[in-house]
């Protein structure tokens, strides 16, 4: 892929990582904790002094796990969590087979999609069909909205600016808003959709129209299956209508306030048209053919009589590093490490690459209200001075690393000072191929575009391939919406 040069005024920065850790990689609680069971062997020895030959060496390698990153983790996290998936996976939690039972009665969706439920409203606004998925444990619902984004590569650098404020804005509106609790935007990149454009061209075509022309026509749509790709852009929002100051009481009101805070949402100059709100055949489209791709060019009528809960898999394995399930087998990869410099607009432009693999890219996000951001911010601060801080006592200097953090930590501070958002955001991506053979290539296809990217580490989302999977489908599910 060819590079372009990007102007200055269009890269983007400000990005940092929560970091917890307050003394050597351990966190505060993790601080506190290693204290106290010093502090509890210390008192036993005191009684039973050949007691520390034990506790002391459990203790010193507890802490040391908690201080060790794995995959950019905390080693503790990372082997509780192999621990939890082969305790799961013994007990046949991880596996799913869908069971088929008489009416009335019926299945939900597999794990976390199992307490959604699929509404089909009307928008007041234009009277069309609406497909609103609800939480039934918790109350939110969520509006999907069908975009078509526009190229911005060959846009002057003024038009870019502008899309990035307008964007601004449209989180600052979340930001604001109570009963906004997350969004999520999601670009699906399915190849080789050349039958589709064959048959595109072919209700195009003038009869009337040059032997050459046609022929040329002709042999282009030939060649293309193998050339061309499908886009589907979406953007998901999760609406909470009971945080109002005058709650609706019945479900047609709820869907009705959370239909009109959604609409509060100007798109408009962010770089991409709105085609429509999706309906509950389009949801029931997305979701079922990303458990089977290959009814992703299935006909509307072949999805209008599916339940919500035949839209997902006829079966599903969660393993630990892959996702298989109907007609294909997933890895899910989540973000780890966005890059410390400043990175251009269009830094995921190679993820968005067609490849020989359906791929999806979401962009998962949680906009802070401004008290919340404003401590959270100052907490980073206090946590980016006190580990320089301790690390110039013990070894006589702060690392250059933890003086560079603490300007980042007090750079993000002064631009929310400034008006700026603070954004809980995650990247995730999926990968699918049809076999299980196909799976190192899809890997290896995944691998290179995030190498692509120059800076953004991405590792695979160890145990929750089937959540992470799960959380780029419009079914209501976002990681880091807060219950």
């Amino acid at each position: 892929m060819s590079s372009h040069e990007v102007p200055q005024a269009l890269m983007v920065d400000a990005f940092r990582t929560r970091n917890s850790a307050a003394l050597g990689g351990l966190s505060r609680t993790g601080v506190v904790l290693g204290a106290a069971l010093l502090t509890a062997e210390g008192l036993i020895a005191t009684q039973q002094p050949l007691t520390l030959f034990v506790t002391l060496p459990v203790t010193a390698a507890g802490l040391g796990l908690a201080a060790a990153k794995r995959h950019g983790m905390s080693a503790v996290s990372y082997y509780w969590a192999k621990l939890a998936w082969r305790r799961a996976a013994r007990v046949g939690a991880t596996s799913y087979r869908r069971l088929f039972l008489p009416h009335p009665y019926a299945l939900d969706l597999p794990g976390v999609g199992a307490s959604s439920t699929l509404i089909r409203a009307s928008d007041p606004t234009t009277g069309r069909p609406v497909g609103v998925v609800q939480d039934r444990a918790t109350g939110n619902m969520t509006v999907t909205t069908l975009l078509a984004p526009g190229g911005s590569l060959m846009a002057p650098t003024g038009t870019v600016r502008s899309s990035l404020r307008s964007w601004s804005s449209v989180l600052d509106t979340m930001s604001t808003n109570e009963q906004i609790k997350g969004a999520s935007v999601t670009i699906q990149i399915t190849p080789g959709a050349g039958e589709a454009l064959g048959d595109d061209v072919k209700a195009r075509q003038d009869p009337g129209s040059p032997q050459l022309a046609k022929k040329l026509v002709r042999e282009l749509v030939r060649t293309t299956p193998h050339a061309t790709a499908s886009v589907a852009p979406w953007m998901s929002v999760t609406v909470d209508p009971s945080a109002s100051a005058d709650p609706p009481v019945d479900l047609a009101e709820q869907v009705a306030e959370a239909l009109r805070v959604v609409d509060g949402l100007d798109l408009s100059g962010t770089g991409t048209d709105i085609q429509r709100r999706a309906n509950d055949v389009d949801l029931r489209r997305i979701v079922r053919s990303a458990y089977d791709p290959d009814v992703f060019t299935a006909r509307d009528a072949d999805f209008q009589e599916l339940s919500w809960g035949e839209c997902g898999p006829q079966a599903a394995d969660d393993e630990w590093t892959e996702y298989a399930h109907d007609g294909g087998v997933s890895v899910s990869w989540v973000l780890r490490e966005m890059p410390r410099r400043p990175v251009p607009y269009s830094v995921l432009l190679p993820l968005l690459a067609p490849g020989r693999y359906q791929r999806r890219i979401t962009l998962a996000y949680r906009v802070l209200d401004p008290l919340e951001g404003e401590a959270v911010l100052e907490r980073e601060i206090n946590r980016a001075h006190d580990r320089s801080r301790t690390t110039a006592e013990t070894k006589g200097r702060a690392k250059y690393s933890q003086q560079a953090d603490v300007l980042r930590a007090e750079k993000a501070a002064a631009q929310a000072a400034g008006g700026a958002q603070v954004v809980d955001w995650t990247l995730m991506v999926t990968a699918t191929a049809r076999s299980v053979d196909d799976l190192p290539a899809a890997r290896q296809e995944l691998n290179r575009a995030v190498a692509a990217t120059r800076g953004i580490r991405m590792r695979p989302a160890y145990g929750t391939q089937a959540a992470t999977f799960a959380a780029q489908l419009p079914i209501g599910y976002n990681p880091l919406v807060k219950d």
